[in-house]
């Protein structure tokens, strides 16, 4: 049987670029994912793994020109977006690196014998170690960040797992060039290139995620196919963690007060956040709740002139844009349903942004508008008019999981004048895993405290996907119990050679 050609597709004409690679078989993910397995025991040196992941951010840096023009080639994001982007990659990079060199991750603790405890406690000392093989399932909308050499990579190999990663097939050049300087990145540190491994195909990411040499996956990119895996992994004979980050309605909530105060402003705020990269960025504000009445209109208007003034853009496939296109349809032909600014096609390439209304009284209950409770990929958003503050409790309680939820209150509700504030927060918690306060979604800073995930299906998992607690996801925490020095891993030691922090006694050191 002749081997499936992959191809680069240019998204801004649809037609084929060039042939990049071949999808791989079963045969071939049994001999990738067998190759990382094999590499494993060379990632067993934190200073490698930190090394490993400088020297790929400098080769990435070296390589920027050129790594930008194939995401450009394949994605239509743009020089300045994919620029940007690649600079947030190397920062993940680097980042990590300095995760694994301080070694706060391996959360060591160790607790002396004591026979004066009743029941008396022997001598126990825990960290954490690397899982094994992470399979790693690239997303469409981040070719760098959230792809080859994005988080997952990068907080995989900061826990000392190889990595197998499936290309997205929007951007396979891009996918093949990144892999490369990875692996180059690790023969120049002394390490084997098959600490990370590119695989192509549908097929082959199935096959992946079944393997029962792949110890952990992570996977960015839609409910169905992510909720495919989720089950596939959970299916296995020895069920492995599965961290995917499925869709996100990332709801903003605009409070009377606030929209009275500052409505030209939130207007234009949601047109910039709801329009950039097309739309297709997955903190997306995709549902509003905003006030009915004079006040509301006007932040309608100032919406309305910011998203009509947009123009039109080209999304990452054209399946994508047909997708899009059928959702709004479908969305604006619903009762009471209105688009001030009709989203659709925008030419036969691109699409065009807008948003749709309807009187949140549609929404409170079960029934045919339940689609406009539904991620649509793309520049749309749906705002939901509320003429009670009890509608708004009524909407919430019906939504989803999200990665975000966002509060825009008023001068005086963010001093704490009232009850608005707070019990607005206290509604939003719940349903996200980042809750912003008069801010917008979009835009994820990679910073220790970040949290990256939310209730499903935002995510299958409690877990980040950026951040340096990212690197949890690949560890398992193992405790030695009565083990003489000679024999414990030199992290447990009481002479402590590597100056690790860790908790001793109760004590942290």
């Amino acid at each position: 049987m002749a081997a499936t050609p992959v191809w680069s597709v240019d998204p801004r004409t649809g037609n084929p670029r060039e042939q990049v690679a071949v999808e791989a078989t079963a045969q071939d993910v049994d001999r990738a994912v067998r190759a990382a397995h094999a590499a494993r025991p060379a990632l067993a040196d934190r200073a490698v793994r930190a090394a490993l992941l400088r020297t790929a951010a400098g080769l990435l840096d070296e390589a920027e020109r050129h790594v930008v023009e194939a995401a450009d080639a394949e994605t239509a994001l743009g020089p300045v977006r994919l620029t940007g982007e690649l600079a947030r990659t190397t920062a993940q990079l680097r980042a990590f690196a300095d995760v694994v060199d301080e070694g706060a991750f391996l959360d060591i603790r160790i607790d002396h014998e004591d026979g004066a405890r009743t029941p008396p406690w022997p001598d126990l000392r825990r960290y954490k170690i690397p899982l094994g093989v992470v399979a790693v399932y690239a997303a469409s909308n981040f070719p760098l960040a959230f792809s080859v050499p994005g988080g997952d990579t990068a907080s995989a190999l900061a826990a000392g797992c190889p990595v197998v990663v499936k290309a997205h097939p929007d951007h396979p050049a891009t996918s093949e060039l990144c892999v490369s300087v990875l692996r180059r990145a690790a023969a120049q540190v002394g390490l084997p290139e098959d600490v990370v491994i590119l695989l192509h195909g549908f097929d082959a990411g199935v096959e992946l995620v079944k393997h029962p040499l792949v110890a952990a996956a992570g996977f960015t990119g839609s409910v169905r196919g992510g909720r495919a895996l989720f089950d596939a992994a959970a299916a296995r004979p020895a069920p492995i963690p599965f961290h995917g980050e499925l869709g996100s309605l990332n709801p903003v909530v605009v409070t009377p007060a606030a929209v009275e105060e500052r409505a030209e402003q939130i207007g234009a705020g949601l047109a910039g956040s709801l329009t950039l990269g097309s739309g297709q960025f997955c903190t997306k504000p995709g549902f509003v709740l905003a006030p009915a009445g004079e006040a509301g209109d006007r932040m309608l208007k100032s919406l309305a002139e910011a998203v009509g003034g947009a123009g039109p853009g080209v999304m990452l496939d054209h399946r994508m844009r047909d997708a899009f296109v059928s959702g709004v349809r479908e969305r604006a032909a619903l009762p009471d349903t209105e688009a001030p600014v009709a989203p659709g096609e925008g030419g036969e390439h691109a699409v065009s942004a807008g948003f749709l209304t309807v009187p949140a009284r549609r929404l409170a209950a079960q029934g045919a508008h339940d689609l406009l409770l539904e991620e649509c990929f793309g520049p749309v958003t749906v705002v939901a008019r509320y003429d009670d503050p009890a509608e708004i409790t009524a909407v919430l309680s019906r939504l989803p999981g999200n990665l975000t939820a966002t509060l825009q209150l008023s001068t005086q509700e963010l001093a704490g004048d009232g009850d608005t504030g707070p019990g607005l927060l206290a509604e939003l918690t719940p349903l996200a895993g980042r809750v912003l306060v008069n801010g917008w979604p979009t835009g994820v800073a990679v910073a220790p405290a970040q949290h990256h995930g939310g209730p499903y299906p935002a995510t299958t998992s409690t877990s980040t996907s950026v951040g340096a607690t990212a690197v949890e996801r690949w560890l398992r925490p193992v405790t030695y119990q009565s083990t003489p020095q000679a024999l414990l891993p030199p992290e447990l030691r009481d002479d402590n050679p590597q100056g690790l922090p860790r908790r001793v006694d109760g004590r942290l050191e």
